[in-house]
């Protein structure tokens, strides 16, 4: 196989598991009261961050970000506070009920993923790899 072929293949794949990803995060939410993005934010807030730091690390606008925000914030589960360093910012931080939510979520994540069938080693040099082919960019 050439290499512009074996490029295309690897590029496949990664869509192929970035949409089983996907798909495992629908079901693990599927019986709660959260929706993808809610659950992915939860996610991401192991400590507090901005809408602009939490939109990055969710890979979307920050104005989506405002209306998962809002949702999360009506269910009790973060609050908005003063940007300690940035008057113009808010910054996310989870409640106590959002904490608990989060942990459940990052539980649920966790149970037969798409990256199951690997072994410890092989998913820590699948994340060795994809670190170093991000940061080559």
């Amino acid at each position: 196989m050439d290499r512009s072929a074996e490029t295309r293949e690897l590029c496949s794949l990664i869509s192929e598991l970035a949409h089983n990803i996907e798909e495992h995060v629908r079901r693990c939410v599927a019986d709660s009261e959260l929706t993808a993005s809610q659950a992915i934010a939860l996610r991401e807030l192991a400590e507090p961050l901005s809408m602009r730091e939490l939109a990055n690390r969710m890979h979307c606008a920050t104005s989506n970000v405002t209306f998962v925000i809002d949702r999360l914030e009506k269910q009790g589960l973060v609050t908005r506070r003063p940007h300690p360093t940035d008057r113009r910012a808010k910054e996310i931080a989870l409640t106590e009920e959002g904490v608990r939510q989060r942990t459940r979520i990052i539980e649920r994540f966790s149970v037969n993923t798409p990256l199951s069938g690997l072994d410890a080693d092989e998913q820590q040099s699948l994340h060795q790899l994809l670190r170093r082919a991000l940061s080559d960019r």
